[in-house]
C-alpha cells in the first residue's frame, strides 16, 4: 500500500480493472486534523453534500452534534468506525485490513464480520482474532522464513492439516 518500498520493481503489481481501500493497523495519522467529522468524511466522498455524509456518520453510529466532533479527539473505536466509513465511501473492489477487530466492542465486530462475509470483493486481511479469521477467511496465506503456505480453506481446518503441519516443520526448521 506504498507504505514501505518494495525490494523490486517487479515483485507485485495490481490488477488494471482493481481499486484499493486500505484499513492500517496505525491510523493516527488520519486523524491529525481539528475538522469535525463530517469534513473529516467529506473529503473522501464523492458526495460532497452534507446530508450524504451526514447520513453516513449515522450508519457508523455517529449522530447529532457527534458529527461535529474534532477528528483529533476520536477514540480508538471511533476512529476505526470513521476508517471503515472511508473505506465503504471509496467503492474499492479490493479491501485490505491490518488487524481491523483492535479497538472495537463486541458488537462492532459482528457487524464488521457479517458485513465483510456478504461482501463481493476481494478481502486481504491480517488478524489475532480466531473468530474473525475463521468466518470471513476461505484461504489461509502463512508467510514462514523460507517461503509460504497457501490453503483454500477455513481457518480452523487449516489448523488442523496434516500437510500443512509438515511443511510448517520443514520451513520452520534451523
Amino acid at each position: 500500500m506504498g507504505e514501505i518500498t518494495a525490494d523490486s520493481d517487479n515483485c507485485f503489481k495490481w490488477g488494471i480493472s482493481t481499486t484499493q481501500a486500505y484499513f492500517p493497523k496505525d491510523n493516527t495519522g488520519y486523524f491529525n486534523t481539528d475538522l469535525n467529522l463530517v469534513d473529516w468524511l467529506r473529503q473522501f466522498s464523492r458526495d460532497q453534500e452534507e446530508t450524504f455524509v451526514r447520513g453516513f456518520l449515522g450508519r457508523m453510529l455517529f449522530s447529532g452534534e457527534e458529527t461535529q466532533k474534532s477528528a483529533r479527539l476520536l477514540s480508538g473505536g471511533e476512529k476505526v468506525r470513521c476508517m471503515l466509513a472511508r473505506m465503504m465511501l471509496s467503492g474499492a473492489n479490493v479491501l485490505l485490513f491490518d488487524e481491523p477487530t483492535n479497538h472495537l466492542d463486541l458488537e462492532s465486530i459482528t457487524a464488521l464480520n457479517n458485513g465483510l462475509i456478504k461482501s463481493d470483493n476481494t478481502i486481504l486481511f491480517v488478524s489475532q482474532d480466531h473468530q474473525f479469521v475463521q468466518t470471513i477467511a476461505n484461504r489461509i496465506i502463512e508467510i514462514t522464513p523460507k517461503g509460504l503456505i497457501d490453503r483454500e480453506m477455513s481457518y480452523d481446518e487449516y489448523l488442523e492439516n496434516e500437510d500443512v503441519k509438515k511443511q510448517q516443520l520443514t520451513f520452520y526448521e534451523n
